[in-house]
């Protein structure tokens, strides 16, 4: 698969480009806004051609997929132009800056018969996998409560925008609680029906949330609290599902490396719970073209997207508010 790269980002060059290689993927081109940045991203990460223009590197008849990792308020201009061009989109999140847009591009891409799939990438990991397994199994017995607290400390060279821009989606609920939403969706397998939430600015953030703690309401009775912050240096990451049969424990678990600890707490005792290390964008990038090929269904997909952004935004407006929110799924 020869891949477009809209963005000359970190995370494609920390993570997706060696993730897409080995996958058998080409690094086609690079789009930047600045085309100098464009040029020099290429040559440093070997993508074939560099380009400042959209237009330009979509009509490219050997371009078969692109990757988006722009700023959040580009990415449904960005991937309207490619559904339109025909190629399959593999997108960062959240998938836009509304519910709305979000639902327009996922249909756009069904519509054009495109595989589009939304890049979460904690439910490849192999940890969340294991957790998972745990949930369906019934070694937990019935779901009563799931915890995610996901409160770190964002390093310098991922501030920028994220901490002082809310035109471009910054903030901590766009950043991580979209993520956090998606982890709860995966191993609950439920929609959270209505929010409450409180957030604040606690030091980094300057016009955006830089702190956030909600609590959802479940369809099926779960209660489920999530913490996410980009200003916590020692607190730590990780997930607890609490049932009626036994409780899984997971620390470090949210992140990118697969690393973390899982402990499984039953009436006969604690089992500490093995879990493989794979690459969790390799596994990604891999179910991605098992679907192009139309094999199976990317890890997470457009539809996936759009509601880890709805649960998103409804903690946002339930924190501005200060009133229970209903999360509005766009009719999907």
């Amino acid at each position: 698969m020869r891949w477009g790269l809209i963005g000359a980002s970190n995370i494609a060059a920390d993570h997706m480009i060696g993730a897409l290689r080995a996958g058998g993927g080409t690094m086609h081109s690079v789009l930047s806004s600045s085309a100098d940045r464009a040029r020099d991203y290429a040559a440093r990460h070997g993508v074939e051609s560099a380009c400042s223009d959209l237009d330009q590197m979509l009509d490219d008849p050997d371009l078969d997929a692109v990757y988006i990792s722009t700023t959040n308020e580009k990415h449904f201009a960005q991937a309207m132009a490619a559904i339109k061009a025909g190629k399959h989109v593999l997108c960062e999140k959240p998938l836009a800056m509304s519910v709305s847009d979000a639902v327009t591009m996922v249909r756009a891409a069904e519509q054009a018969g495109l595989v589009f799939a939304t890049n979460h990438h904690l439910r490849n990991a192999g940890s969340h996998l294991a957790i998972r397994d745990l949930v369906q199994s019934g070694r937990l017995g019935e779901v009563l409560s799931l915890r995610v607290f996901h409160a770190v400390y964002l390093p310098p060279h991922l501030q920028g925008w994220r901490v002082d821009n809310p035109a471009a989606g910054g903030g901590v609920i766009p950043d991580i609680t979209v993520h956090d939403a998606d982890t709860v969706r995966f191993h609950l397998g439920e929609d959270p029906v209505s929010v409450v939430a409180m957030a604040t600015q606690s030091g980094l953030g300057k016009g955006v949330e830089d702190s956030v703690m909600s609590v959802w309401q479940m369809p099926s009775g779960t209660q489920v609290q999530a913490h996410e912050s980009f200003t916590h240096r020692f607190a730590g990451s990780g997930v607890e599902i609490h049932g009626t049969k036994g409780s899984v424990i997971a620390r470090n678990v949210m992140t990118q490396q697969p690393v973390g600890q899982i402990e499984l707490r039953i009436e006969g005792g604690v089992e500490a719970i093995e879990f493989s290390d794979h690459n969790l964008y390799e596994r990604a990038v891999g179910l991605f073209a098992d679907a192009v090929a139309g094999k199976g269904r990317p890890a997470a997909d457009g539809r996936d997207g759009i509601c880890s952004l709805a649960i998103a935004m409804a903690v946002a407006e339930a924190a501005r508010s200060g009133r229970r929110t209903d999360v509005d799924y766009g009719g999907i």
